[in-house]
């Protein structure tokens, strides 16, 4: 079998191709409508590939998990994250998780806008 490191890499260059795809496919707009669509599309492929890899074994999840999707979207694996707490029985930590990523991201896009801004203009 491959090294995972090196799977990890080929998928994520492939991931990240496929992403740059998306965006040149998509018509520029008031919504970014292609990280929408590979937010949402990295997330099903990512649920399917979960589903498949865990009942033929994991072998390819690197490639295909870590680094193809990835590459893709990262949305996918955060997705693949806060659904599997939420099957655990885990529900609380689930939202707080979700909730968390997502305003401490926000904060921490700003904060980092903030900074550069203040170093780099």
């Amino acid at each position: 079998m491959m090294n995972p490191y090196l799977q990890v890499a080929i998928g994520g260059a492939i991931g990240s191709v496929a992403r740059l795809g998306m965006y040149r496919a998509m018509p520029p707009g008031g919504l970014p409508l292609a990280t929408f669509a590979v937010n949402v599309a990295g997330s099903l492929v990512m649920g399917l590939l979960a589903a498949l890899l865990a009942v033929r074994g994991g072998a390819w999840a690197p490639l295909l998990l870590t680094g193809v999707l990835g590459g893709f979207t990262t949305f996918s694996a955060f997705s693949l994250d806060a659904v599997t707490l939420w099957e655990r029985g885990q529900g609380g930590l689930a939202v707080l998780y979700v909730a968390g990523s997502v305003i401490l991201s926000l904060a921490a896009v700003l904060i980092g806008l903030t900074i550069g801004r203040g170093i780099f203009a």
